[in-house]
């Protein structure tokens, strides 16, 4: 009897394309090879599609696509990990979708809404989650500077193109910096206050749960640099008070279920002296071994093999 097949997809169109990769490496070393038989898609920068055996798949990124499409066709499910633009924003959901594969993840307007900071913010703010003050620009020379603030892309991720911006004379850069990865960016407020992070899972045994909470531990903005030169500590569980906790928890849920997330999605939050405030939403965080969500199950007693087993069967339902 075979495996099922599960084509595991990485690379992607974006800055995020070698963080993607490491994933699905790590994702189809993982797998369980007694259940499971990994078939490896890659999309390279220039987006065409890479078959299991590493070669392009056609000279053309239509003729490549229509032999990725081939490929999917062999397989049961679809584990996408794709981080970013072109990927996690919903782009390889509706592939699925299309081609009526099953697939890992949140469906398509989950993950275009959640990639958009600014209308997670919107949907946020909507369900009573409170979120930064800030202002959306797509022109550096129309920002004022009205003190400290964070600038960063409205659709990228692993913290690409975010500078902390302390001085007047470094805003119109920033900005600048960060419209090369989109075409609209966000000038927020500064927080002062902790960094917590809540996984929601929804497990075909169990039934959509929270993993214990993270707590990202920096001396300053964790940045691109910071979180792949090994020098952040991630505290698991984080020490929280009972009803900090709960806050969070319902707070992270209540933003997944607005947002119509599946599978999986970390929450991101900032925990202030005035109470929470929701940063970001990653419906395709991380997922190597060392990536937080893992991490954040496994200090739970669900090893990693074992959360992607369920991530898989519940696509399958």
């Amino acid at each position: 009897m075979r495996g099922i097949r599960v084509a595991v997809i990485g690379g992607g169109q974006n800055c995020e394309h070698d963080v993607s990769v490491a994933s699905a490496a790590s994702v189809r070393a993982a797998l369980d090879p007694a259940r499971y038989e990994a078939v490896p898609l890659t999309i390279g920068r220039d987006g065409r599609w890479s078959g299991p055996d590493g070669q392009v798949l056609g000279t053309l990124n239509s003729r490549s696509l229509a032999g990725a499409l081939d490929v999917l066709a062999t397989c049961d499910v679809v584990l996408p990990l794709i981080h970013g633009p072109l990927g996690e924003d919903g782009t390889l959901a509706g592939l699925c979708e299309l081609a009526g594969v099953p697939y890992v993840g949140s469906p398509l307007r989950a993950g275009a809404l959640a990639m958009d900071k600014w209308a997670t913010k919107l949907v946020a703010e909507a369900v009573g989650v409170r979120t930064a003050r800030g202002r959306l620009v797509a022109d550096a020379s129309t920002v004022d500077f009205t003190g400290p603030v964070v600038v960063k892309p409205v659709a990228a991720g692993s913290s690409f193109g975010v500078r902390l911006v302390e001085h007047e004379a470094d805003l119109e850069p920033a900005v600048r910096q960060a419209l090369e990865l989109d075409d609209r960016v966000l000038v927020e407020e500064v927080l002062e206050g902790r960094e917590i992070d809540i996984a929601v899972l929804d497990d075909p045994d169990e039934g959509r749960r929270t993993g214990p909470p993270l707590e990202i531990a920096v001396p300053g903005l964790f940045d691109t640099t910071v979180k792949y030169d090994g020098s952040a500590t991630f505290v698991i569980p984080a020490p929280l008070a009972d009803t900090e906790l709960k806050a969070l928890e319902d707070a992270a849920l209540r933003v997944y279920e607005a947002l119509g997330c599946r599978g999986l999605a970390r929450v991101d939050f900032f925990l202030t002296n005035d109470g929470l405030v929701l940063n970001e939403v990653n419906t395709m965080p991380g997922m190597t071994a060392e990536s937080q969500v893992p991490k954040m199950f496994a200090a739970a007693g669900l090893p990693y093999s074992e959360l992607l087993d369920k991530l898989v069967r519940g696509a399958m339902r």
